[in-house]
């Protein structure tokens, strides 16, 4: 059986794809798939759409470091495997796992969507590769595919449904796409064991402030209330709650650090309330909640 690499340097690519038969099917895919998820790419020289996926999955299974192999099936020159899984059209593409197949896709797909795969893979094998996987998720929820990351994030919880980072992702990624009530249907089902967990309270922050955004008022108009009257408390209130819905985190937070200034009690300390929901729901170290955090405790010192 091929060997592959360990846990340290990320095993060369040789090691963890390569063209097979038949005759080694059993021992490179049903075997293999004891230690690691094995991914099979069923092509053809002939097909076009193979020639785009192929590399593609090349690439995804190589930046996953050894939590996944991949093997290659020329349908043409191996029909009877071909015939025995069922393949009908091409690229179809299956995931071994303890030697079985686990999941699988037909046709080519974007890059975040095989990333999506892999990783959804990768989890399946446990604890290997689950802080990968989960770092993957949060990459695709950045970059704007939040049903990619919720598709990871899910599965991810399929292995460990505790995993506070996992479930506080799933939770930020429906709301990515829009999809507050399931966000919230996802809140309340949080486990008791990690409800009071930083990711969760983060998810819960967000989803907050999202629907504090489905109500916030017209910026321009807002803004020009308060600068007709400094002192109209609920106008600069209403004002920081539309920045942070317009993706102005930090013209919200000095908003309602002015607010604070002027009358910390207004409102039973709403001001101070919401600058910890925003705190909250951005990164501990982003610079907007630092330099916040900074100058209302100066404030609250003063």
């Amino acid at each position: 059986m091929l060997e592959f690499g360990g846990q340290g340097a990320a095993p060369a690519a040789g090691d963890l794809i390569k063209d097979i038969s038949e005759a080694t099917f059993m021992e490179d895919v049903v075997e293999a798939s004891k230690e690691v998820p094995v991914i099979v790419d069923f092509w053809a020289p002939w097909c076009g759409p193979c020639k785009a996926l192929g590399p593609a999955l090349e690439k995804a299974v190589t930046a996953a470091r050894g939590k996944v192999r991949m093997v290659k099936v020329n349908v043409d020159e191996n029909q009877a495997i071909a015939a025995q899984l069922r393949i009908q059209s091409i690229p179809t593409v299956y995931a071994f796992f303890e030697g079985k197949p686990l999941d699988g896709f037909q046709g080519a797909l974007p890059e975040s969507e095989i990333r999506a795969f892999i990783d959804r893979v990768a989890a399946a094998a446990g604890d290997g590769g689950l802080a990968e996987a989960i770092e993957a998720a949060e990459e695709m929820l950045a970059e704007g595919a939040a049903a990619d990351a919720a598709q990871t994030f899910a599965a991810i919880l399929g292995e460990e449904p505790e995993n506070a980072a996992a479930f506080g992702g799933l939770i930020r990624a429906h709301l990515a796409a829009g999809q507050a009530e399931q966000a919230e249907q996802l809140l309340a089902a949080v486990p008791a064991t990690i409800a009071g967990a930083a990711e969760i309270e983060a998810a819960r922050a967000q989803l907050e402030l999202a629907k504090q955004a489905a109500d916030a008022g017209p910026v321009t108009e807002l803004r020009a209330a308060v600068e007709a009257d400094p002192d109209n408390h609920q106008a600069r209130f209403d004002l920081a709650q539309a920045l942070y819905a317009n993706r102005d985190a930090e013209g919200a937070v000095n908003e309602l650090l002015e607010l604070f200034r002027r009358d910390r009690e207004w409102n039973g300390g709403a001001a101070k309330a919401q600058l910890f929901t925003i705190f909250d729901a951005l990164k501990p170290q982003d610079p907007v909640v630092l330099a916040g955090r900074r100058k209302l405790s100066s404030m609250i010192f003063a």
